[in-house]
């Protein structure tokens, strides 16, 4: 089960990670279009629709590595309380009752909005240069089957956490900036030194 679960949360980074080179598009996009309209005084026909389709892309690829990441915001100062076992129990059918219904929403409804868009060879309707979008839509199914498949994933770790009564480490855990912060020191003592001896020089 542990190589199950680290092999889906593997894919889900491989995934987030390769999408968010959109960031790097996207920024580069948005520069061009700055600089040609303020500065050469001649705007970019595409610019606008490159801007919509990579954070559309950004946003829909994402959520399946935030989830893998544990990096999605949540309001859990009651859930912090509980021990391992209840939140895994919490966590458990939450993601029947609500996490997986939303899912298979996005990928079914996902799929006939892809399916019909591909049929009509769809193209944007506010977009002056009418580019195509079929590709992009196809992207909200996929989003919905990666998010169920980390799903699927998050509820074998919570098993693993109700009868262990700890939660499976991740590949690659996300800290916050200030845990990072207040343990710089012991993470890297050939840079800041030894924290027992600047605690004994501060004495």
């Amino acid at each position: 089960m542990i190589k199950t679960i680290h092999a889906i949360e593997g894919l889900s980074q491989w995934v987030g990670k390769a999408f968010g080179w959109c960031i790097l598009i996207l920024t580069l996009s948005v520069s061009y279009e700055v600089f040609v309209r303020y500065v050469l005084n001649s705007p970019t026909v595409w610019a606008f629709d490159m801007m919509v389709q990579m954070y559309g892309a950004l946003f829909l690829m994402a959520g399946a590595y935030a989830l893998a990441q544990d990096a999605h915001v949540r309001g859990d100062v009651v859930y912090r309380l509980f021990s391992v076992r209840w939140q895994a129990r919490i966590d458990f059918v939450l993601y029947i009752l609500f996490f997986f219904p939303g899912m298979f929403a996005l990928f079914w409804y996902g799929w006939e909005i892809a399916s019909d868009s591909w049929r009509y060879k769809e193209v944007s309707w506010n977009s002056p240069a009418r580019i195509q979008i079929y590709f992009f839509k196809t992207l909200i199914p996929i989003a919905g089957a990666l998010l169920m498949l980390q799903g699927a994933a998050e509820m074998m770790r919570c098993w693993l956490a109700m009868r262990s009564g700890e939660w499976l480490a991740r590949i690659d855990d996300v800290r916050e900036t200030e845990d990072m912060l207040m343990h710089m020191q012991e993470d890297h003592p050939e840079i800041y030194g030894n924290a027992d001896e600047t605690r004994d020089i501060t004495k």
